[in-house]
């Protein structure tokens, strides 16, 4: 491939990136190209300047491959500026979701090195085990927690500062439109991250469609809970804390689960399990599976593509089944804390979804709801360390943190809140 070509398809690809390719049917292919050259931003910048260097040092020039290099250079350099924003969008959030004092109730507050792009984890952002080995995270792997062989099985991330008893516990649900995904290939910065300072992390598989339709997935995550507050104590976690988060179909299971604490419809055989869930924290979510906002893209998705493949069931024919499966429309007044995070590019789940679930539990819940709304930033940004996922991981620790320590006191006898305060 000549270099005028290749600076022509880095450029769209950036252009893509800055600026989606609009349409539902556009949707996917607009993702795939605008995350990895987003969160990729500066790895295609590096190769984009060699690539011109060597073409200026050979014995021909391009003026129009180097003018394209140009422009996805500019292109490039506002992406990385834009996802270094987001330690500034993330601690934006946390401070008017929770109070400009939020910090004060931190373990520590955060350093700048804190605060500081990593550029060291984002140079080579795939090596997960070096980086694994590196924090002293051990995975514990293909725990059962239901009957179905590999799709219920979960892993536990431990490492050596775990204490011996009353670690805070994360559970992690994968996404992958309901249809497709494993344990192990998604959230792993953030459960990395937490693992290396103390937390408990656990990460699930679920049954999935076509094979398995609706509310296979619901019941499993929620079978997955029951679990935790039965045997997270081997492992070192407090079984009375569970927070939840997970990307996309996993953001819309983590979010449900939170919203739908003991619901016997999706706890069947198991009724009297505790499912409550202390705070959630769903990546890109979908929150309206009935199309009841009124969003095109939601209504396409629901009759498209939820209805053949995940639910198996028309919503024509069962309305209820839908709105049931709806986060959106299942929250009351007892909801718990949430951190939502999405992305304005996002074109697979459109950010109308996220602003409209917000909204909700504001007006609803007695709760705090922290919101995040990130510039130029596509679906699954968190998949492997970037500028922006690193940024995220941390004020999501944060948050955690936050929420970890407020609970304890909020279980304390009166008189060891007062001495606290």
């Amino acid at each position: 491939m000549g270099f005028v070509r290749r600076q022509a398809i880095t450029a769209a690809l950036t252009a893509n990136a800055i600026r989606p390719l609009p349409g539902f049917r556009a949707g996917i292919p607009a993702f795939f190209a605008g995350w990895v050259t987003g969160e990729l931003a500066p790895h295609v910048l590096g190769l984009t300047v060699a690539d011109a260097a060597a073409h200026v040092a050979g014995p021909r020039r391009s003026v129009r491959g180097l003018a394209l290099a140009g422009l996805s250079s500019a292109g490039l350099a506002y992406l990385i500026q834009q996802s270094r924003r987001s330690v500034t969008e993330a601690e934006n959030a946390l401070v008017e979701g929770l109070g400009v004092d939020y910090v004060e109730q931190l373990d520590a507050k955060p350093s700048p090195a804190d605060l500081a792009t990593p550029w060291g984890r984002i140079v080579n952002p795939f090596a997960f085990g070096r980086a694994a080995r590196k924090a002293g995270v051990e995975v514990h792997r293909d725990i059962p927690f239901a009957p179905y062989g590999k799709r219920g099985m979960l892993d536990v991330y431990t490492s050596e500062v775990t204490p011996a008893a009353g670690a805070p516990v994360l559970l992690q649900v994968h996404g992958g439109a309901w249809t497709i995904g494993r344990k192990d290939q998604q959230g792993l910065p953030l459960m990395q991250h937490l693992a290396a300072r103390g937390w408990v992390c656990v990460a699930i598989n679920y049954r999935l469609s076509p094979r398995d339709p609706w509310p296979a997935h619901i019941v499993d995550v929620k079978a997955a809970i029951a679990w935790i507050r039965e045997n997270i104590e081997a492992y070192g976690g407090d079984p009375n804390y569970i927070a939840i988060t997970g990307g996309s179909a996993g953001g819309h299971l983590s979010a449900l689960a939170a919203v739908t604490p003991n619901a016997p419809e999706f706890q069947p055989g198991f009724e009297d399990a505790d499912t409550t869930i202390q705070a959630a924290v769903p990546y890109y979510g979908v929150y309206d599976m009935a199309g009841v906002t009124g969003l095109p893209n939601t209504a396409l998705m629901r009759d498209t593509f939820l209805g053949p493949r995940v639910f198996r069931k028309r919503y024509s024919d069962l309305p209820d089944v839908y709105e049931q499966a709806s986060p959106l429309l299942r929250i009351t007044s007892d909801a718990p804390d949430f951190f939502v995070i999405h992305g304005v590019n996002d074109t697979l789940v459109e950010v109308g979804q996220a602003r409209a679930f917000v909204k909700a539990l504001r007006d609803t819940s007695k709760r705090t709801v922290s919101y995040a709304e990130l510039p130029t930033t596509q679906h699954a940004f968190d998949i492997f360390p970037s500028i922006r996922s690193q940024h995220l991981v941390r004020a999501t620790e944060r948050f955690l943190n936050w929420h970890w320590n407020l609970w304890r006191r909020e279980q304390g006898s009166p008189a060891e809140v007062i001495a606290a305060e």
